[in-house]
């Protein structure tokens, strides 16, 4: 782990207002419902939420977005929302947040993604999804991609966010990361299993363990098989950084000079994994738009997911959060 000074922290907080990030994926709504069970339903074996309380969040990429904001960046959403009252929400909701969803193509052929998940008693007790999985059309690919392009001379960087709901297409992948390496900009990727080897030629591929094992077809038990398994995407992938996330293991880090490096987890307890993912790669990325070290970098993400788990439900991490949880960390 890299040890920071606050005032290097501040500094990079500081320049983090000035940078500006596209996040492309899968757009969803997340809904919540709260309340109390204190008994069973006559009709069935399963219990009854008495609800206290209903909220709506960004979620999916939108919510990577929503971290880039409360990191003070800028943000351009591109990805695809349904001709549908959700899809209206979602737009109205980035908006309310500073989002810019001016990369967003409405899809009258397709459901805008929603995830209700019930909460009782700080548990979770069912997840009800709303969403089409098929791959987006061709024609709604290149309405995305020419809306991307418009935006890239205004970036620093772009993230590629795959929740595997049929917005990242291999076409629509390649022709992003054609976008930005001719503009020169940053790529940050956190994949999924479905085309998990089209993320070639980017500046940083962050999967999780599970989705390494996955991709790479065989278990990972120890640090050597991390190590291995790091070192195969590097050449695969042709990358320049790959981040292994391995939740109580924390991460693992691999460049392409051969440098490997173990950043140890500091969650101190966890309420809620939801949207970890998201504030690590949002944290990543800014704080290497703002000029952070790769290694910097994934000290700061690890400093993030540490504090959002802690939570529960899909909170945005701010930097005021980040140093708090930083000197509770260290003494």
């Amino acid at each position: 782990m890299v040890p920071f000074q606050e005032t290097r922290l501040f500094d990079l907080f500081e320049r983090m207002k000035t940078c500006r990030v596209a996040v492309l994926g899968d757009l969803m709504i997340d809904r919540y419902i709260w309340g109390d069970v204190t008994r069973i339903s006559p009709e069935a074996p399963v219990p009854i939420v008495e609800v206290t309380q209903e909220s709506a969040r960004l979620g999916g990429a939108a919510n990577v977005g929503n971290n880039i904001v409360s990191l003070g960046g800028s943000c351009f959403l591109a990805g695809v929302a349904g001709a549908d009252s959700n899809g209206d929400a979602l737009i109205s909701m980035t908006r309310d947040l500073r989002i810019n969803p001016a990369g967003i193509v409405r899809d009258p052929d397709r459901m805008t993604t929603v995830k209700t998940r019930v909460i009782a008693h700080q548990q979770h007790v069912v997840r009800i999804d709303h969403e089409h999985r098929h791959p987006i059309g061709e024609d709604v690919a290149r309405r995305l991609l020419s809306s991307l392009e418009d935006l890239m001379p205004q970036l620093d960087a772009l993230i590629l966010e795959d929740y595997n709901k049929g917005v990242m297409t291999e076409t629509v992948i390649r022709g992003a990361i054609d976008s930005a390496n001719r503009h020169g900009k940053l790529i940050m990727v956190d994949p999924k299993l479905s085309n998990f080897f089209a993320y070639r030629e980017v500046t940083v591929f962050k999967p999780n363990l599970k989705e390494t094992s996955e991709g790479l077809g065989r278990k990972l038990r120890t640090d050597a098989d991390v190590e291995e398994a790091g070192r195969e995407l590097l050449a695969r992938l042709n990358a320049r950084h790959v981040l292994i996330t391995r939740s109580e293991k924390g991460m693992s880090l691999f460049s392409s000079d051969g440098s490997v490096q173990h950043v140890p987890t500091r969650a101190k307890h966890v309420a809620d994994v939801s949207g970890a993912g998201d504030t690590v790669i949002a944290t990543l990325t800014m704080a290497m738009a703002a000029g952070a070290s790769v290694e910097e970098a994934a000290t700061l993400a690890n400093l993030a997911g540490g504090y959002v788990v802690g939570e529960v439900g899909i909170v945005p991490v701010t930097p005021d959060a980040i140093l708090e949880f930083g000197r509770k960390v260290h003494g």
